[in-house]
């Protein structure tokens, strides 16, 4: 279960709008102009730039987020959002090349660098076995980041990226 507040302007000020379930498109839904705040209340969610579910992403948990720089969004543009299923266990397999070829890794955990723990830093196919995960495109879990849900994933353009750049990669749990 998830609720997420959207309100037009800063500050939880303006028209607002409520939601409890994915939405393709919060402007066509809530004739909403723009996004400047919003309040998770339930659930963790993922923010999208573009309708669809395109563009960069900005996972939220549960909290007050006044101004889009407290999501850490490079703009107020917010267009789709997706609530991300919860999953008692987790479990992903990377690839170091296309088409689940070359090493693979397979996690149960999250891991902060995969440079230091794997010496390389691009990933070209993965498979979400379990859970919901988020690939960031720098260690430490900064940078551009990507919400993977099971399934597979032949190339890292089938997750959004523009590059097989990944350095870190997180669970996504109740406490995301």
């Amino acid at each position: 279960m998830g609720k997420i507040t959207f309100y037009e302007d800063r500050g939880f000020q303006g028209q607002m709008s409520e939601i409890t379930d994915d939405c393709l498109s919060l402007q066509d839904r809530f004739h909403l102009n723009e996004i400047h705040s919003l309040n998770v209340l339930e659930g963790c969610w993922v923010l999208y730039e573009m309708p669809s579910y395109r563009g960069r992403q900005y996972l939220l948990r549960r909290g007050d987020y006044p101004d889009y720089q407290q999501w850490l969004g490079l703009s107020d543009s917010v267009r789709s959002c997706r609530l991300i299923p919860h999953a008692g266990s987790h479990r992903i397999r990377l690839y170091e090349r296309e088409d689940y070829r070359g090493q693979m890794m397979e996690f149960t955990e999250d891991c902060s660098s995969l440079q230091d723990r794997f010496h390389f830093n691009e990933l070209y196919s993965l498979h979400v076995l379990e859970g919901s995960w988020v690939l960031y495109e720098l260690p430490n879990y900064r940078g551009q980041q990507y919400l993977l849900r099971p399934g597979d994933y032949r190339h890292y353009r089938d997750w959004g990226a523009t590059s097989a750049r990944v350095g870190s990669l997180r669970r996504v749990t109740d406490y995301y």
